[in-house]
């Protein structure tokens, strides 16, 4: 089970969302919390710079802003490695998720 987010918090996209000319990593607010028992727990999401939009979300198509900015200094990190260090780094991921 994972924690939810509280109303008026700032979540960021996890997925593009084109139909509404949306992508990964916008930032929106959390207008209201919908608790689910048999499917994952849901969002409504406004704040796009897009007038009149209600965006509903699952779970997990948002993070915390926390977590994107760990995600972005990771991949930052990524693109500053050389070739074999990038196979090094491959070779171990797959080891991790064995």
């Amino acid at each position: 089970m994972h924690k939810h987010y509280p109303l008026f918090s700032q979540v960021v996209l996890s997925q593009d969302f084109p139909e509404y000319n949306l992508r990964r990593g916008d930032t929106a607010t959390v207008v209201e919390y919908y608790q689910m028992t048999d499917q994952e727990d849901g969002y409504s999401l406004e704040g796009f710079n897009i007038p009149e939009i209600t965006l509903e979300v699952a779970h997990s198509q948002i993070m915390s802003i926390a977590q994107w900015q760990k995600e972005q200094e990771i991949f930052q990190k990524i693109h500053k490695l050389s070739l074999e260090k990038l196979q090094e780094l491959d070779q171990y991921i797959n080891q991790l998720i064995a």
